[in-house]
């Protein structure tokens, strides 16, 4: 058994789908004031360092245990952005999306006793369709507050989809952390069978 540092229900159901045994315990990090921080370092780096910086902050805490942290972000038009704060937020990340190309870096992190052991980062592109008014404020009546826990403003797996014209890259990195390489990470630290 793995510890997922997290409270995603997105991570937490891919976790489960793949039938892999966790518990479930989310970091206490101030992730805005880390990537504050890391300054103008690359969105791969800086989605890395929060991954393993979540789960170093659960490693503390369960000695002995194999720690998965894991993290996304989004960058438009070469500027990142977080959750939104409130749903005016909300609102205005998705008419400055409308019409562009979007990067979702997720990378996610392993961690023993304080010790990174693994980490890894992949990005998708996802080009936005253009979103009108009206859309945008029937999507976030059906969505919100959900998608306000969501960097992109979106769930994927829900009406999210509707956001976008196309996508390039890995469903699990869209979906919040590229799972592939965490269960061939696991197998390689013996927490899965071969």
């Amino acid at each position: 058994m793995i510890v997922l540092a997290s409270k995603s229900g997105s991570r937490q159901a891919m976790l489960k789908a793949a039938g892999i045994c966790f518990d479930a315990v989310p970091a206490e990090l101030d992730e805005r004031a880390l990537e504050q921080a890391l300054g103008d370092a690359p969105p791969p780096d800086i989605a890395l360092a929060l991954a393993g910086a979540k789960a170093q902050a659960v490693s503390a805490t369960r000695p002995g245990e194999l720690v998965l942290g894991s993290d996304s972000l989004v960058v438009v038009e070469g500027r990142r952005f977080d959750k939104p704060a409130d749903r005016a937020q909300a609102a205005e990340h998705l008419r400055f999306f409308s019409g562009k190309a979007m990067e979702l870096h997720s990378a996610a992190a392993l961690v023993r006793d304080g010790k990174l052991t693994w980490s890894h980062a992949d990005c998708a592109k996802l080009q936005l369709r253009q979103l009108s008014e009206a859309f945008i404020e029937t999507y976030l009546d059906a969505e919100w507050p959900e998608v306000g826990y969501c960097v992109g403003v979106f769930r994927i797996e829900a009406l999210g989809v509707q956001l976008f014209e196309s996508i390039t890259g890995d469903q699990f990195t869209v979906l919040g952390m590229p799972l592939l390489p965490v269960l061939g990470a696991l197998r390689e630290q013996g927490e899965l069978i071969g």
